[in-house]
């Protein structure tokens, strides 16, 4: 099997409400994560590291950020004359009408012709905004062995998530490595299977465009609602890769904390180094970041902190990106903070995602509970920080471990380019829109509140 006989076409253009003020001005496969890079970055690592060359990615929402991380591709080596990242977004064509990609089928549907071009052997449908470590090789090889129509990756989900997903249920033919899909289900209420598929589709080609032609007639246009129930009702071959290791789903806040917290630990569930994860260090200027600057005074504990950084606080289980400034005073706690936050003297800042640019005024608290430079959050017993999802929970250094009973509370999220100001209070769960004008601030955002 030659792996530049394969097309993969990265899904990447939409935004994901759940994902809140993060995803207002960029799709979700465009946002930060792990302190350095973007989230399509494992799919393009990933495929980088299975030797597939011939890459388009699939964008509509936004796309100016992820086009800018993009580049030329070069990051990941994507660049020669049989090699190289396609970015397709929609186009007008000879029709009198705007041709918006109307879902995922629709998508590479107004795209066969690029596909078609290449003459693939087989044709790899990925989501760009999922977190995980896949050679890809190993399910085009299953694929082939089987003489499969279509290999959909899955993942063993928890019963009471799997209502969530796209499900299989598997013959277990081959034990560990997959089966035959001999029933499927769209998101049903009632899950009779716990394999979920992780949008990692590989199609034998002419199978896939017949199906998307036939799916033209339908007022509907999904991979997982549309083309896989087609396919079955075809009575195609259609088999299930297992897939044994880490994946983060990250569609909500909460799950987008818990796999950035998964990085953290003496042995994190995410390894993104031993994963090879490239991203474009040009992006942001990551590349030219002078060192962190760690003060004297400061305390920094099981933390992932990147160049261009000044500490003089305390930072302890958080991801800091590149040209963030704790003050002195200030305190840092089960956080992610975007490129360029700047957290003046004492503030207290708990379990927050903070996005690019804003500015957090002396004193400021935000997050469960308030507490003072030099002690540790107040325990509530029987509650813990990271509750296992579908990520699992991490350990940690220095004898603290992120599921020991600590606070209760959502996540608090901070839209871009805010100036909150000094000693304003910000409860748990809280969500604060980008760039939020002076005006409409106040001295206390209640828990769970939306400004």
């Amino acid at each position: 099997m030659n792996a530049p006989s394969t097309i993969a076409m990265i899904l990447a253009g939409s935004r994901v409400d759940e994902l809140n003020v993060l995803t207002c001005y960029r799709p979700k496969s465009a946002v930060p994560f792990g302190g350095f890079c973007r989230v399509i970055d494992f799919a393009l690592s990933n495929l980088m590291n299975s030797g597939i060359e011939q890459i388009a990615i699939l964008s509509q929402y936004r796309s100016f950020s992820l086009i800018n991380h993009i580049g030329t591709g070069a990051a990941w080596d994507m660049i020669g004359r049989y090699r190289g990242i396609s970015i397709l977004p929609p186009f007008k064509g000879m029709e009198d009408s705007a041709d918006w990609y109307l879902g995922s089928a629709d998508a590479v549907y107004k795209n066969l012709d690029f596909v078609r071009y290449h003459r693939p052997e087989e044709v790899l449908i990925l989501s760009g905004d999922h977190i995980y470590n896949m050679d890809y090789r190993k399910l085009i090889a299953y694929h082939h062995d089987k003489k499969a129509d279509l290999t959909m990756g899955v993942i063993q989900v928890p019963l009471d998530k799997a209502h969530r997903f796209g499900l299989a249920a598997l013959d277990d033919e081959d034990g560990e490595q997959g089966g035959k899909v001999i029933s499927y289900w769209e998101k049903p209420a009632e899950p009779q299977s716990q394999w979920a598929s992780l949008t990692v589709l590989c199609f034998r080609p002419e199978i896939l465009y017949q199906a998307l032609e036939e799916n033209q007639n339908n007022d509907s246009y999904e991979f997982g609602r549309d083309i896989i129930p087609m396919l079955m009702a075809w009575n195609c071959r259609i088999f299930g890769y297992k897939h044994q290791g880490y994946w983060g789903y990250t569609r909500t806040i909460e799950e987008y904390w818990q796999s950035n917290m998964d990085l953290l630990g003496e042995k994190p569930r995410i390894d993104m180094e031993q994963w090879g994860v490239r991203t474009n260090l040009a992006h942001r200027g990551i590349g030219d970041a002078q060192p962190t600057l760690i003060g004297d005074e400061a305390k920094v504990q099981n933390s992932m902190i990147y160049n261009g950084c000044v500490i003089e606080g305390e930072v302890r289980n958080s991801i800091i990106f590149p040209g963030v400034h704790v003050k002195k005073g200030a305190v840092v706690d089960s956080s992610v903070l975007f490129f360029n936050n700047v957290i003046e003297e004492n503030c207290c800042l708990h379990k927050v995602v903070a996005d690019v640019n804003s500015v957090f005024g002396e004193g400021v608290q935000v997050g469960p509970n308030t507490f003072q430079p030099g002690q540790a959050p107040p325990a509530k017993e029987g509650v813990k920080s990271c509750e296992p999802g579908l990520a699992g929970a991490a350990t940690a250094k220095n004898g603290l471990k992120h599921c020991e009973p600590m606070m209760a509370g959502g996540v608090t999220v901070i839209g871009w380019n805010n100036k909150i100001p000094a000693h304003t209070v910000i409860g748990e769960g809280a969500t604060i829109d980008p760039h939020l004008p002076a005006e409409q601030w106040k001295a206390y955002v209640a828990p769970g509140e939306v400004i």
